[in-house]
């Protein structure tokens, strides 16, 4: 009979959270005056699936603390993995910088270097100009000097030129006065 009564029971529970599960779902607008509808077991059965919900849920809540937890540890590798990321950047920036710095200063350093030879060679190639203008003097004098000896001697030449004529012409004036005939008829023949 203590089953009789439990089994009595249980319906009639069944059928007092059936009422309450109809209190606590809301009509719907507009049927307030009529009848519920034929479809009250469907009702039921969405009552039931609510029911369980929080079992499952309460089965997800263990699952899901893992789940957090395994999202949390992504999360953290993740951000991890993004440091590292950032640092890596952050460290290969620091080497290009410092490669364009020492780059730079080399650059500098070269072109420095040019100039300064650049300014060598055309201190060189100004004494070479002047050394090749001096040079060049020197040998013009050497040439006006050349020239004016040669006039020198042309000058020599045709004034000795002149004496011979003129000791010839005498000579030859003598010889016609004395009526003597030179020793010498030629140069070539000498005695």
């Amino acid at each position: 009979m203590a089953e009789e009564g439990a089994k009595k029971a249980t319906p009639v529970e069944a059928e007092k959270d059936v009422a309450e599960e109809k209190a606590v779902l809301p009509p719907p607008p507009g049927a307030k005056d009529k009848t519920p509808p034929a479809d009250e077991c469907k009702a039921l059965i969405i009552v039931e699936k609510v029911a369980e919900k929080p079992r499952a849920e309460k089965k997800k809540t263990h699952r899901g603390s893992l789940e957090r937890d395994v999202a949390l540890a992504k999360v953290e590798t993740e951000k991890r993995g993004s440091l590292i990321k950032a640092w890596e950047e952050n460290e290969k920036a620091k080497a290009e910088n410092k490669a364009a710095k020492k780059l730079s200063s080399i650059l500098a350093w070269e072109n420095t270097k040019k100039a300064t030879i650049d300014a060598q060679l055309k201190t060189k190639e100004l004494e070479l100009e002047k050394k090749k203008a001096e040079y060049a003097e020197k040998m013009k004098n050497k040439k006006a000097i050349a020239h004016r000896e040669a006039e020198e001697k042309r000058a020599m030449a045709v004034a000795r030129r002149g004496e011979e004529v003129l000791k010839a012409e005498e000579m030859a004036a003598k010889y016609r006065a004395t009526g003597l005939t030179p020793k010498k008829l030629l140069g070539c023949f000498g005695a």
